[in-house]
């Protein structure tokens, strides 16, 4: 009984957003002196969110090592590329749950509080236990190595495995470093935001699928974003489950609207991105491992 109109618009937004992230990542590897083909960048993104399907945040990797040997860049400093990224889309989602949290945050906290944070402090506190000696011993004994390592850096840097960690934390170091050289500072502002733009409204315009939910208005979108962000952020290939999980919960505890509508919505929402993403992503493996001239 779905409307799956609706989806086909949330795809097209998701699409913007993939094609907005590949220019935003070319941006931050041009001070690295490398000027890669925007389609071997879009191809590269493509197949690094297929890799995250088959194992969670493998794909900041693959899509750094696909980039890389089509367009000789090295794969070291372009992972400096992907922190720069991953840090920016971080505090993207906090500023917009914090904007959230004043705007409705008698609904949003409590509901953060009750599903998210005192869950996840109960799991922790039943997997550390009390042990926190062990963990302090764990902490300083990794204080105390990497001081240790630093001070012999010269002689250790003789052997071949050190050099070779020393030489590619020198190269993440260098990536790291584009932010601060980077060109087009307003143009990467822009497609941050429009990144998050297209987020906001392919999460929101799904609500109008499902009779039930077709009554949520964008505020409630941008809800069902922040705490469906925080589901993707678990170490899950893609958010399965986790995903499901958080976004029937939003919508019963704070709209009551029961599980089953509510798990139908986070299907169509999120197995229409995944279908779309997973399809995109084996041409996008193909297109960018196959021999041909650089495009």
């Amino acid at each position: 009984e779905a409307r799956y109109i609706w989806l086909i618009l949330s795809i097209l937004f998701g699409f913007f957003a993939y094609l907005s992230r590949a220019r935003r990542w070319t941006l931050l590897i041009f001070p690295l002196g490398h000027k890669p083909s925007f389609r071997n960048t879009f191809y590269a993104v493509m197949t690094g969110y297929l890799a995250n399907m088959a194992l969670p945040r493998i794909g900041e990797i693959t899509k750094c090592v696909a980039l890389g040997k089509k367009e000789n860049i090295p794969i070291d400093r372009l992972l400096g590329t992907v922190v720069i990224e991953r840090t920016i889309d971080f505090l993207s989602l906090m500023i917009i749950m914090i904007i959230m949290l004043f705007i409705e945050g008698d609904v949003l906290g409590p509901f953060l509080r009750d599903n998210v944070w005192l869950p996840l402090q109960s799991r922790l506190s039943e997997v550390f236990g009390f042990a926190w000696i062990f963990w302090i011993l764990i902490v300083v004994t990794g204080l105390v190595s990497m001081y240790l390592v630093w001070r012999l850096r010269k002689a250790l840097r003789k052997i071949r495995f050190f050099a070779k960690v020393f030489d590619t934390l020198w190269g993440i170091t260098h990536g790291l470093k584009t932010i601060l050289a980077i060109r087009h500072k307003w143009e990467f502002v822009f497609h941050t935001v429009f990144i998050w733009v297209n987020y906001i409204l392919m999460t929101w315009v799904v609500v109008f699928a499902i009779e039930s939910t077709s009554h949520l208005t964008l505020a409630d979108g941008i809800f069902l974003l922040v705490i469906g962000g925080i589901a993707m952020t678990a170490p899950v290939q893609s958010g399965l489950g986790v995903f499901h999980f958080i976004i029937s919960r939003g919508l019963l505890v704070i709209y009551g609207i029961n599980l089953t509508d509510g798990l139908v919505y986070a299907i169509l929402a999120h197995e229409s991105q995944l279908i779309f993403g997973a399809l995109l992503g084996i041409y996008s493996f193909y297109a960018i491992m196959k021999k041909k001239e650089r495009q």
